[in-house]
């Protein structure tokens, strides 16, 4: 055995085997403070929901107190003649009218580019690809200014057209179909008759399941947590979404003295709760669809 084979630490152990667990025990510590850097804002919104309004200042702020979520749930859909019950479908409006819609237009256009050749292809995928850079928030003013040519503010459609176009998911859509429709079915299809449509809506919306649910998926996370957007297009309150809604009851509370505290954690609590059921529900499509994203 050489000299160096046989260098040992102190405990016994090889000096690479010592090196590979202080390695691993890095990696655990710093996933564990990922973990807890995750999780902490998470348990201190579970915690603060469950609590009264003088609990809240003079308890621990990470621990529970008197037991008030039962109380603070039965404000929430009262206040404002139940106003949150109309926030939360106007949520699922915006969010899974806008998902679905997005959805069925990001396969087509990322079917197209991926599959078909014309000329300005490369042209049309590069302003794809650098549309998805543009931050959103830089539309939204240009966005109005149409819009109020239109006659479409304080619409919901000022809201859901916006929601139904998303140049990231047409790229996703694209990266998909390369990996996961072949040519040579389609051409198959296409030398026994199929046209065009009903290529695309028998043959690769179903090779294209995993794909349309990862799409839909981010399409409906980021419309259910949009602001911006609302709180530029909007006016009335029977239109918000729960995001621009619970900040309005967190304004309401520094501008008109009115404690509403207790009202806007438990209704951020709710408001996550759609998110994490959908989020495990469909965990599987997610996974994957991670990963052939990064394989792309």
């Amino acid at each position: 055995m050489s000299a160096v084979a046989s260098v040992r630490t102190l405990d016994g152990l090889p000096v690479g085997a010592t090196q590979s667990r202080t390695s691993q025990a890095l990696v655990l510590g710093g996933l564990g403070l990922f973990a807890l850097y995750s999780i902490a804002p998470v348990w201190w919104l579970i915690v603060s929901a469950t609590k009264s309004q003088s609990d809240m200042l003079y308890t621990n702020g990470l621990w529970f107190g008197e037991f008030n979520l039962v109380r603070n749930l039965e404000q929430v859909f009262t206040y404002g003649d139940g106003i949150f019950v109309r926030w939360v479908l106007n949520s699922f409006l915006y969010a899974g009218g806008g998902a679905a819609v997005c959805t069925l237009i990001s396969l087509a256009a990322g079917y197209s580019l991926s599959r078909f050749t014309f000329r300005g292809r490369g042209t049309g995928l590069a302003l794809v690809i650098g549309s998805f850079l543009i931050p959103s928030a830089m539309l939204t003013m240009p966005l109005y200014l149409l819009f109020a040519k239109l006659g479409l503010v304080d619409t919901v459609w000022a809201v859901l057209l916006p929601a139904f176009i998303s140049p990231f998911s047409v790229y996703l859509a694209k990266v998909y179909v390369d990996g996961a429709v072949p040519p040579e079915l389609l051409e198959a299809a296409r030398v026994d008759g199929a046209g065009e449509l009903r290529i695309f809506f028998q043959i690769v919306t179903r090779l294209m399941k995993t794909g349309a649910a990862t799409v839909f998926l981010l399409a409906f996370v980021g419309n259910w947590n949009g602001f911006y957007l609302p709180l530029t297009m909007l006016r009335g309150e029977d239109k918000w979404p729960l995001s621009l809604g619970l900040y309005a009851w967190n304004l309401q509370r520094t501008e008109a003295e009115t404690d509403l505290t207790a009202l806007v954690l438990t209704g951020s609590l709710l408001a996550i709760i759609p998110l994490a059921v959908f989020m495990i529900a469909m965990r599987r499509y997610w996974q994957s669809g991670v990963t052939l994203g990064s394989l792309k």
